[in-house]
């Protein structure tokens, strides 16, 4: 899965997105994930959903003749016919604080006296964030277990039925294994090519790899936040890869924008889409990366007059050609047994992978540092890996004909060489 996500409030009315579809495609996405699209509680927020079955103003296009729904299926054509499959954020954790749904069926909520429960965060260790625009569902302990769980399948199918093939599950953890179970099963014995995406994020290794279990297509991993260096990631890799192949991501619609962390660093953005892009099954980055965006995308607040134009940066070719190569190699495309091996120079990353499913096997040799050059030593590279084969540069811009004996290499800062073989 290589993922654009088409943030909904920046793209605008949904008779718009077709030049979004063209860039994403162009780039070699073969994904594109949306954010919730349904119309939205008094807080506005994408992920207070009011009705599951409506739709956000914002998002129609009132100088259509099309109704709202028609286009939503007219949008989502658009995206089969550039080969794009589409996904959608499925939120059931919780709803709008002010959704008909509490007062028809109260029953399906968790309550704390005469309130309904907003669903909360420990952030800090310590810090408790509350949502109070969202109400909590009682998937758990509701007297009406099956009344809530059709209601969870009739909105999966509702969104099936408008052309969507995909689902990232808001904070999956959330519910209890056997629904996801159900859910998944029964949704698939009906539409098998359908994909489910765990988001997980938060978790520890050990609740990312329940979750997991439930029979999830993917989970997110938390490359994002590894600093290059920390053994916490193989750790969650390996806890997980066996179960569910992950998807890594540089950034998301979470996160603050790396361009604006990195103080507009072009290497560090190419550093980390490469990285995101070979560590792991899938990769997503959010719309605006290729430009180096710097404002935060708001779940309430952004507009479509939030395109930040003219910022300098292109990353459209680099994207694309990383994209093509994971498209290329099987070994890109799977969780398969990874280590990080010594390397002479601490501020270089070598990074070794095997496919459990074919003969290929990688190295990626990493620049940790966004600034500086560094150099790279090897006697013999043929002592890193397993194959008799030689091993072929395939690296994103120019390549080298041949790898030398002894390799020796000064990689550009945030450079990346990305070197195949076969066993």
């Amino acid at each position: 899965m290589i993922i654009y996500d088409l943030f909904p409030l920046l793209a605008g009315p949904f008779t718009k997105w077709e030049q979004h579809f063209d860039h994403a495609a162009d780039m070699a996405f073969d994904w594109i994930f949306i954010n919730p699209i349904q119309k939205t509680g008094v807080s506005g927020s994408l992920y207070s959903v009011s009705d599951y079955f409506d739709f956000n103003p914002l998002l129609v296009d009132p100088d259509s003749p099309l109704s709202a729904e028609d286009q939503v299926k007219g949008m989502l054509k658009a995206a089969k016919k550039r080969g794009l499959r589409v996904m959608i954020d499925l939120v059931i954790n919780h709803c709008a604080a002010d959704s008909a749904l509490i007062k028809e069926h109260p029953e399906w909520f968790a309550w704390e006296g005469d309130h309904v429960a907003h669903p909360f965060c420990i952030e800090g260790g310590d810090r408790k964030t509350v949502w109070d625009d969202l109400a909590k569902f009682n998937h758990e302990h509701t007297s009406d277990r099956e009344g809530l769980f059709k209601f969870l399948m009739k909105i999966v199918s509702h969104l099936i039925s408008l052309g969507f093939e995909g689902f990232r599950c808001d904070a999956a953890y959330q519910l209890p294994h056997d629904i996801w179970t159900r859910l998944i099963r029964e949704t698939k014995a009906k539409h098998p090519e359908v994909c489910f995406l765990a988001e997980t994020l938060g978790c520890t290794p050990d609740q990312t790899s329940d979750t997991a279990r439930a029979g999830f297509d993917y989970v997110f991993n938390s490359s994002k936040w590894w600093d290059f260096n920390s053994n916490w990631l193989m750790e969650q890799y390996n806890l997980i890869r066996e179960t569910s192949p992950s998807i890594s991501f540089p950034e998301s619609h979470d996160t603050p924008r790396l361009c604006e962390e990195l103080g507009g660093n072009i290497n560090g953005l190419k550093q980390r889409y490469l990285f995101s892009a070979l560590f792991s099954a899938g990769v997503m980055v959010p719309i605006g990366f290729e430009y180096g965006f710097r404002k935060k995308l708001h779940v309430v607040e952004t507009r479509p007059d939030d395109w930040e134009a003219d910022t300098g940066i292109d990353l459209r070719d680099f994207i694309r050609e990383v994209n093509t190569i994971k498209k290329t190699y099987k070994i890109f495309q799977e969780d398969s047994p990874t280590h990080f091996l010594p390397s002479s120079n601490g501020n270089i990353m070598v990074m070794w992978k095997a496919s459990t499913r074919t003969r290929e096997e990688m190295l990626l040799i990493l620049n940790k540092d966004i600034w500086n050059n560094n150099t790279y030593y090897c006697d013999n590279m043929r002592d890193l890996i397993q194959a008799g084969a030689a091993l072929t540069d395939i690296s994103p811009g120019e390549r080298m004909e041949y790898l030398p004996r002894p390799f020796h290499y000064d990689l550009l800062p945030g450079q990346g060489l990305v070197l195949i073989t076969s066993r």
